[in-house]
Formats: structure tokens, C-alpha cells, sequence
């Protein structure tokens, strides 16, 4: 039986990318609720558990009709907050039954479909965290998406560690005879986690030479209101900005769908350019964490571990742990500053 913290259903997750949902309804699972996603002719997106109510047909093998979405069954048909709106086959002076799927909270921004298990009537992106909500669409320049086989909180780790990439991505990101000294600032308020780092405005990676210019800063961002995002912002000496954000979101404790984005701000990147360019060597370095994460998910089941033997030097992992664990509470105000070899 898989255990979640209850504090995870009052989070945002993203369900999907927007242009996945179109003519048909779409099936995905959260936090091992299967669900179904639809946007209804009159715009509408729609968020249930995939499962008609009459005899627990998949909705998702239905279709979307001026009423609603129509189970492919016996046509019970449901509207955006889980009640039937049309029950064919019921005479006209019958008594319909009072009927309701269960609803999520379902939003888009960003070009992504983010949904919320626990219902409280609130589905705007004002709920987002602000990392989140400051991104405009005018300069995202790619989206994708893929599953991996590991726990979300080893893959948001993962992403917001900086001490792997000289062994994950030796040349890519950095490498080991290359260090400096950086000063890291960890920050907690309010739900919030933010890691500044300062003082290595070069990298001896491929993707720095090809792509950076001197850095200012390198900031890390996570919240608990979207418990499966995180974002790497990059801040130039120039004025530019690049921000990588991936979403984990997951489908069950051993399976997590992971979308991504790169938004570029102020600095001349087309998005065929990052695709045709830039692409190739980001792609690189997710298959590079993918696999070392599914291999770290595969050893813990072989060797029945959880938790590890943590230092100072993992500034990340307490705080995710402290939203995602089971019992635990909100993230409590905190802040220090570590000196790292990066």
C-alpha cells in the first residue's frame, strides 16, 4: 500500500502538457489516482477520476459532447465538477439520479494542465509560487516530457543538487579538476526553499562554453504549494536570465512523469535555435540523470534502503523530505550560508 502525506493533495502537480489535451480525453495517473483530463467544446478543462460511477467504465474511453464528457458505455455523461448531465435512455418525465464523479482542482499556465487532488474551489495560477507565476509564455521556448522509473523526491534532488554534475555530466556541466569555492545561501520562508550560489561566474563545461556568458548568479527554487516543481535560474553579468523548471509529478511511488521547460529571457535564442543547438546537449544531460536516478531507485528496492547518511553538503534534501515524508510538517524559516567546492 503506497503512503502519501496528506500535505501533498493541497499541492499543484502538472497532469499534462496543454497541447495533449484535444478532441479526446486523456489518462494519467497522481499520487496513484487515476484521473481524466478533458477540455470541454465550451473551453473548459476537466479533471475526474477516470471511472463512470454506473458501471466503472474508464471515461477516458469515452468522448466529449456539447454536454459534457460522455462515458463510452451506456453515454452518463458528466460536467467539469463530476455531476451526470445527461443520462440516455431515461424518459423525458423521470427523475434523473443524483449522480457525481470525483473532481480535482484542474488549471492551465505555462502551456502545462496543472491539477490539485484536494478540491477547495481555487484553480488560478495566483496559487502558484512565485518562481512559477513570473515566467511569461512570450519567452518559453520548449516543452517535453517523459516518465522515469524512481521516486519524485530522488528526482527533484537530483535536479537541484549541483555536487553530481562532475561525476553525472563530466564535461557537459563540470568537471572534477575544475573546482572553486562557491558560497551557497540556503533560505526557508514560508514553504519556501531557495538556494543562492555565488562565486563561479565560469563553468569548464560544454554547455557553458557553447551557450552562457559570466554568471552573477545561480539560484535554486522549490515550494510546497507546487511540492513537484523545481526551477534552476540563471542570471547573467548582461542582463539575461535562463530558467530551466521540471515538474515531477508522480504517477506512483516507483514511476514519476517528468515535464520539462527552458524559458530565456533578454539573450537572442530562438526556439529553433535552442532546438536545433542547444537541445541535443540538454537532452544529453536528462538522459544522463535519468539514468543514474532509475539505477539509485533500482539499487534502494534491491538493498531495501530509504533514507541515507546525509552531510552540510546536502542543502536540498532536508527540505524536501520535510514536505514529501509522511508526518512531516511545513517547511520551518531557516537560513545559513555554506562555503562548497563547486
Amino acid at each position: 500500500m503506497n503512503a502519501w502525506n496528506p500535505a501533498l493533495y493541497r499541492s499543484w502537480f502538472v497532469a499534462a502538457e496543454s497541447r495533449r489535451l484535444k478532441s479526446k480525453p486523456l489518462s494519467v495517473t497522481l499520487l496513484d489516482r487515476p484521473l481524466v483530463l478533458a477540455r470541454l467544446q465550451s473551453g473548459e478543462l476537466l479533471a475526474l477520476d477516470d471511472c463512470c460511477p454506473h458501471r466503472h467504465a474508464p471515461l477516458s474511453a469515452g468522448r466529449i459532447t456539447p454536454a459534457g464528457l460522455q462515458c463510452g458505455y451506456h453515454g452518463w455523461t458528466f460536467g467539469a465538477d463530476g455531476r451526470c448531465t445527461a443520462l440516455p435512455g431515461l424518459a423525458a418525465h423521470a427523475c434523473k439520479p443524483v449522480v457525481r464523479v470525483g473532481s480535482v482542482d484542474v488549471m492551465e499556465h505555462d502551456g502545462l494542465i496543472w491539477v490539485k487532488p484536494e478540491v477547495s474551489g481555487s484553480a488560478a495560477s495566483q496559487d502558484l509560487p512565485d518562481f512559477l507565476r513570473k515566467l511569461p509564455k512570450e519567452i518559453r521556448r520548449f516543452t517535453w516530457s517523459t516518465t522515469w522509473k524512481a521516486h519524485a523526491v530522488d528526482a527533484l534532488e537530483n535536479f537541484l543538487d549541483p555536487l553530481h554534475t562532475h561525476f553525472v555530466h563530466p564535461g557537459l556541466v563540470r568537471g572534477e579538476g575544475n573546482r572553486q569555492i562557491v558560497n551557497a545561501t540556503v533560505t526557508r520562508s514560508a514553504g519556501v526553499l531557495q538556494v543562492d550560489y555565488r562565486g563561479q561566474p565560469h563553468q569548464s563545461g560544454w554547455l557553458y562554453r557553447l551557450f552562457e556568458s559570466p554568471r552573477e548568479l545561480e539560484r535554486a527554487h522549490f515550494a510546497a504549494a507546487a511540492a513537484g516543481s523545481a526551477q534552476l535560474e540563471y542570471r547573467y553579468q548582461d542582463g539575461s536570465a535562463l530558467y530551466f523548471t521540471i515538474h515531477f509529478s508522480p504517477i506512483s511511488e516507483a514511476l514519476t512523469q517528468v515535464h520539462g521547460t527552458l524559458h530565456v529571457e533578454n539573450r537572442w535564442a530562438p526556439e529553433w535555435a535552442v532546438r536545433m543547438l542547444a537541445w541535443p546537449f540538454l537532452r544529453r544531460v536528462a538522459q544522463q540523470d535519468q539514468e543514474i536516478v532509475e539505477t539509485q531507485a533500482a539499487n534502494k528496492t534491491r538493498f531495501r534502503r530509504d533514507a541515507g547518511v546525509s552531510t552540510e553538503l546536502d542543502l536540498v534534501r532536508p527540505s524536501l523530505d520535510e514536505v514529501w515524508a509522511l508526518h512531516s510538517g511545513p517547511l520551518t524559516e531557516q537560513s545559513r550560508r555554506v562555503e562548497i567546492m563547486l
